[in-house]
């Protein structure tokens, strides 16, 4: 789905995406984007920031409280704050228009392989259930608790927590979570991987500025921590 009030963005997006294989439906405002989105079963959302009768991010926490559907934002806004405010609210990715429908395109297709590609490649022998100390990590539910109380991860978090705790005595540098978590390259954009992990820490920790679930090493990378 893609939520867009400029009509020839849409136009745009919308017939070269379309011939990439993709089926496309168009939203033109936020009210009229809640209407279809609890409509209908999407597998990524292009999400406009400025929108009329509801903006984007009052969009996004909405669906955030229901869903974990990936969502790429998109915005003639291109500042470091306006990224960081848009990937605080649960987006899983970012783009600044003017855009090149290649790399759109590119962002779409890793957005849903991000998405699916934990379930695809979990090995037989994985644990299913994961506890660190206060927290339980349902892998095959796709759920974690926090004494029991359930926890509102994106699919990006998700996968940053499950790597972790799945690799409890490695050591993991930036490039590497970017490369596990995204699957892309990694071209040394650390905000979007500061960003997440301070939201994840935002959720998972007691205290997330003294972080114990996720260590810091400085200079090295992160490590899950030792209870």
């Amino acid at each position: 789905m893609l939520i867009e009030d400029d009509h020839s963005i849409s136009e745009m997006v919308d017939h070269y995406l379309t011939k990439e294989g993709f089926e496309v439906v168009l939203a033109f405002d936020g009210e009229e984007g809640v209407r279809l989105f609890q409509q209908g079963n999407y597998d990524v959302i292009l999400l406009d920031i400025m929108l009329p009768k509801l903006n984007g991010m009052d969009f996004l926490k909405m669906i955030r409280e229901q869903s974990k559907v990936p969502v790429l934002m998109i915005s003639a806004k291109d500042g470091d704050v306006d990224k960081a405010l848009g990937l605080g609210f649960g987006a899983d990715d970012y783009i600044a228009k003017p855009f090149s429908m290649i790399e759109l395109t590119a962002r779409i297709k890793a957005a849903i392989r991000r998405a699916t590609q934990y379930s695809a490649s979990e090995p037989a022998n994985q644990k299913l259930v994961v506890r660190v100390h206060e927290l339980t990590i349902d892998i095959e539910n796709v759920s974690v608790q926090k004494n029991g109380e359930p926890l509102q991860l994106t699919s990006t978090e998700w996968k940053m927590l499950t790597l972790f705790v799945t690799n409890p005595k490695k050591v993991f540098t930036k490039e590497q979570i970017y490369r596990s978590v995204w699957n892309e390259d990694y071209f040394g954009d650390q905000n979007i991987i500061n960003v997440h992990m301070r939201r994840l820490r935002e959720k998972i920790e007691d205290d997330p500025s003294s972080p114990q679930y996720i260590k810091t090493l400085w200079g090295i990378g992160y490590k899950l921590g030792e209870f």
